[in-house]
């Protein structure tokens, strides 16, 4: 659709308004309804949107060290155009015109510290090499017959899951919660988020989904989409959704797998795949390889950015902790799926599925081009068997704290991100482990009680 039908079809929407939404620093979209005729006034010259999404937490507490604003600043509006290119209508809502916006500085310029301008810094990087990139996430996440209601009087213990038992990829149980399931996936698609499959995961309650791969850009906006539309559709069927990294320490975590591949500038050539290399991986994908291996160390918290995160990155429980590759080897940080050469891809599993996409893609894709400009090969042998036991490599930081810390003063990430949105970022992150640092949970309770 050119900008003009766009505009033609809000115009024609008999509700007389539309919804627009930003994506803050932690992933989540923070948004409002603006009027059809406020929205044609603002669509072109961009509107004014309080900057406290970027001085505040998830849970809407004001950091108290950060530098972009706060208190010193007096939380003034920062401007947000909006992107006409994501226009779609929400099927749950009267098919509702939607949009996402972008920060950018006063001037016009971007600003450092959008997640959706950081990664479009990063494609505009690819492009300048030749490159086009498409990604796509799956995300696996945790679903309850609960309502917040029920959550909040429960205190979020002893919820009761969609579905009892460990019923990975279960006919039975996706039977069972078909409604649910269908109206995910039409509702989904139908949203301009494509599935290419939906599943049960192993656990109670837990589902898989794919999106259809896309241009990078589109595929995080399609993984940010996801997330609060399967939230809005879970909570029409008495469900209550959660993408939280690690829900019990007796079950497996949730991932956000994301799988990349690099095409020439016409899209027609797969960069990864070579015929002629013994696993069909081309030069091209060795050197992605070995600069997100090298990479991914300094910049763990794009990836894994919470506290729950490093309880879903322990050994055994299908999510990496050593800095490892392998071909189709799911013990592994990063499996190189060199298949054909429409499918050649490199899935990074160290992803969870708490992530900010456009903050995890941009992090997946910097390395990589990281790896090419450098020319770093792949030394590293390829794991075989057991991921867990290949420390050849090192492993991850395992907490928030230590990778905050080594994001912070790495100089690799300065230079994969700039210093503006590490020196941002690394305050969010740092404001996070303090919150926890001074919580009592209840397995202190537990512990310490009685016996101390």
């Amino acid at each position: 659709m050119t900008n003009r039908s766009i505009l033609e079809a809000v115009q024609a929407h008999p509700d007389g308004k539309v919804k627009i939404a930003v994506c803050d620093i932690d992933g989540v979209l923070r948004g409002k309804y603006i009027s059809t005729e406020k929205f044609i006034s603002v669509a072109s010259s961009g509107l004014g949107f309080c900057d406290v999404v970027f001085g505040w937490d998830m849970v809407d507490q004001a950091y108290d060290n950060g530098s972009f604003t706060g208190w010193h600043t007096g939380y003034p509006d920062a401007k947000v155009v909006i992107r006409l290119e994501t226009y779609r209508t929400i099927p749950w809502e009267n098919d509702l015109p939607f949009f996402l916006g972008q920060f950018v500085k006063p001037t016009g310029k971007p600003l450092e510290i959008c997640p959706a301008q950081l990664l479009q810094s990063v494609i505009a990087r690819a492009k300048k090499a030749g490159f086009t990139a498409q990604f796509s996430q799956e995300f696996e996440w945790f679903n309850f017959s609960e309502s917040p209601e029920t959550f909040a009087q429960k205190e979020g213990r002893g919820l009761t899951p969609l579905t009892p038992g460990m019923f990975g990829y279960s006919i039975l149980r996706s039977t069972e919660k078909n409604t649910y399931l269908s109206s995910l996936f039409s509702g989904l698609t139908a949203f301009q988020v494509p599935i290419e499959g939906l599943h049960t995961e192993t656990g109670p309650g837990v589902y898989e989904a794919a999106i259809r791969y896309s241009d990078v850009l589109t595929a995080a906006d399609r993984a940010v989409l996801f997330k609060t539309s399967v939230k809005e559709i879970a909570r029409m069927h008495g469900v209550m959704a959660t993408f939280m990294a690690k829900i019990s320490e007796h079950l497996p975590g949730c991932s956000g797998h994301v799988h990349q591949s690099l095409w020439d500038e016409s899209g027609k050539q797969n960069l990864f795949y070579d015929a002629k290399d013994n696993n069909h991986m081309s030069a091209l994908m060795k050197s992605y390889i070995a600069g997100q291996l090298y990479c991914l160390p300094h910049i763990l918290p794009l990836v894994a950015p919470t506290i729950n995160s490093y309880k879903r990155l322990v050994e055994g429980a299908w999510a990496p902790t050593t800095v490892t590759w392998g071909i189709d080897n799911r013990t592994v940080a990063l499996r190189a799926l060199p298949g054909s050469s429409s499918s050649s891809r490199l899935e990074t599993r160290v992803v969870g599925s708490d992530t900010n996409p456009y903050l995890a893609m941009a992090a997946c894709l910097a390395a990589g081009l990281y790896g090419i400009q450098h020319r770093m090969k792949l030394a590293q042998p390829a794991s075989v068997g057991n991921g867990y036991q290949d420390i050849s490599n090192g492993r991850f930081p395992n907490s928030l704290a230590a990778a905050t810390t080594i994001m912070k003063e790495s100089s690799v990430a300065k230079e994969l991100l700039g210093k503006t949105f590490v020196q941002h970022f690394t305050e969010t992150r740092e404001w996070e482990v303090k919150q926890f640092a001074k919580s009592v949970t209840d397995w202190e309770t537990r512990r310490y009680f009685e016996i101390i």
